[in-house]
């Protein structure tokens, strides 16, 4: 069994003010994808200017933040909410759906690619590479918090989260860390430098993404509230299934469309 690191959620404080591990990943990931973002834009010919990236990262985040609570109530809770609407805006307390927040980054995409007269589908290929980085470093930042921890184990690099009881646990934010962040962002990264059709990357996010996510969440513990559904599948992996077939058939329709004379 390895030991829990206990690093302190706050990095230090000035006065009121706690700058935390979790809030500075955050902050790496948007920018890391704002670089990423300028790079990719000129190496797949996205007409882009400095000010319209940072645009659309705004846009994103204000997707991710809508979008992110808005799914958390309507998937995870909203018996709570309903009788609590008020809540609806508490986000500080907590609550946000990553399948939530991406369904609120395609609506940003769309209004700002209407708007700016980009091409669609390319932008959501750069976008979704510049995201990986940051979903890597989100999860190291759940790991740093001690929270999402996975199912109890008896592998031998199983973890006793505080707040979590005595028994050791899968380490299941840093298997996310890995599998949505690095080998996430390498097989985008490697579409793109093989000069994948526009849209392949995308729908290839989408499934790659959502076989991860269902595989994790085989160790993850489900949400107390919520449990196993029909007492066999997560929520998470009921979201996830989605993905991986529209991320299928969307990669397969690209690729066909490319091959077309």
């Amino acid at each position: 069994m390895l030991t829990y690191p206990h690093i302190d959620p706050i990095i230090f404080r000035i006065g009121p003010l706690a700058v935390r591990w979790y809030g500075l990943m955050y902050l790496l990931g948007f920018l890391a994808a704002y670089v990423l973002i300028r790079f990719l834009a000129r190496y797949r010919q996205l007409d882009v200017t400095s000010d319209q990236v940072a645009d659309l990262l705004f846009y994103c985040v204000l997707g991710v933040i809508a979008g992110g609570r808005l799914g958390y109530v309507l998937f995870y809770d909203p018996v709570f909410y309903f009788n609590h609407p008020w809540q609806i805006l508490a986000v500080w307390q907590g609550g946000m759906s990553f399948h939530g927040g991406l369904l609120g980054v395609v609506v940003a995409v769309l209004w700002w690619c209407r708007h700016t007269g980009n091409r669609i589908l390319l932008t959501g290929d750069i976008l979704v590479t510049a995201s990986s980085v940051g979903l890597g470093l989100g999860r190291i930042g759940n790991f740093i918090n001690g929270e999402l921890w996975g199912r109890t184990t008896q592998l031998p690099w199983g973890m006793v989260f505080p707040g979590a009881g005595p028994l050791p646990r899968h380490p299941s934010q840093l298997y996310e860390a890995v599998l949505e962040g690095v080998v996430l962002f390498g097989i985008l990264w490697l579409l793109h430098l093989r000069r994948a059709a526009i849209g392949v990357p995308f729908f290839a996010f989408l499934a790659c993404y959502g076989c991860f996510r269902f595989l994790i969440e085989l160790v993850r513990e489900p949400d107390a509230h919520i449990g196993l559904l029909w007492g066999t599948i997560s929520m998470g992996q009921l979201l996830s299934a989605p993905m991986i077939l529209v991320g299928i058939v969307g990669v397969w329709y690209c690729w066909r469309r490319a091959m077309q004379p």
